[in-house]
């Protein structure tokens, strides 16, 4: 398959899979609507099987495309892993890790991966990259990252994720709302609201837990808003009166001017923190994982996480 196919055309694959939506898979792509679908035409003609379903916009993997997909993303894997090293080596470097980190998580644990150290490595650099969740753990899973500390990241078999933490929506709201004498909110209370969202393209799996767990209990807000940042979300609350969901790290940086937080108290809505590496990650990886993770679990780090939050 890689003999016949280039590095391009997977990229594009593999991008237009996790987006399934040509517009947004175009735009984080770099190229035109019209150029992505010319390179997936390329790519289906050249593996003899239509891979993607899709009208004007959207996207559906076929089954041909689901049982390509694994092995068209191990192969972009190690083509950047040997390009990375070559890389490296040409510039006399002794180790370099690509870690992505999501906005979305606990500052505390973004700061505490972007210090971190290895005695074996006390030359490591590391570079961070900011990005949406899904798309950090697609570059995960291609090789362009080494790591990622994502929320709400999803199962795969190409990947190894350990999950840091396990919290609450938070919810913000105005101080005058009569929703505001709640210590906790829960979905039945926001059912006459105007929810305002993270976009589905920015926390998919998030906005999916929300609107799956919504029409389970036949809830249906009074309209709804999307957005792509929590500041976003704020202006909102004030324009519309609304609520907005959020990551408590999110919510608690935006509540100002007249805006409260409230935990969202629903055993089934939380968002999850996880490092995420590939299952065939290198052992200087591996190495920072576990040196990441007891960090993480040292109740010393507790104490400065605390100290952290209240400065």
């Amino acid at each position: 398959m890689t003999n016949e196919i280039d590095l391009r055309l997977l990229r594009a694959a593999t991008v237009v899979a996790a987006e399934l939506h040509i517009t947004h898979a175009s735009e984080r792509l770099g190229i035109t609507q019209p150029a992505l679908t010319k390179q997936l035409k390329e790519l289906e003609d050249r593996v003899g099987a239509v891979l993607f379903d899709r009208d004007t916009q959207n996207v559906q993997l076929t089954d041909a495309g689901r049982a390509f997909m694994p092995d068209a993303e191990r192969s972009l894997y190690h083509r950047e892993q040997a390009i990375q090293a070559a890389r490296l080596a040409a510039k006399g470097a002794e180790a370099q890790l690509r870690v992505g980190m999501s906005p979305y998580v606990d500052p505390f644990l973004s700061s505490l991966m972007g210090s971190l150290h290895l005695s074996r490595h006390p030359t490591l650099r590391i570079q961070t990259f900011s990005d949406t969740s899904s798309i950090l753990v697609r570059k995960v899973s291609t090789g362009e990252l080494d790591v990622a500390l994502v929320t709400a990241s999803g199962e795969s078999k190409e990947l190894s994720s350990i999950e840091l933490s396990r919290v609450p929506f938070y919810i913000l709201l105005e101080k005058g709302s009569g929703l505001a004498t709640n210590k906790e909110l829960t979905l039945d209370l926001l059912r006459d609201s105007t929810w305002i969202l993270f976009a589905q393209q920015v926390h998919p799996q998030l906005y999916d837990l929300i609107a799956r767990r919504a029409l389970d209990a036949g809830i249906a807000p009074r309209e709804k808003h999307h957005v792509t940042t929590a500041e976003q979300a704020a202006q909102l609350v004030h324009i519309t009166g609304g609520v907005a969901f959020l990551t408590r790290t999110g919510a608690w940086r935006v509540a100002v001017d007249g805006l409260t937080v409230r935990p969202l108290s629903e055993p089934e809505l939380y968002v999850r923190t996880v490092v995420t590496t590939h299952i065939e990650a290198s052992r200087l990886v591996s190495e920072f994982i576990r040196t990441f993770v007891k960090k993480v679990e040292d109740p010393r780090t507790a104490q400065q996480q605390t100290l952290f939050r209240t400065a």
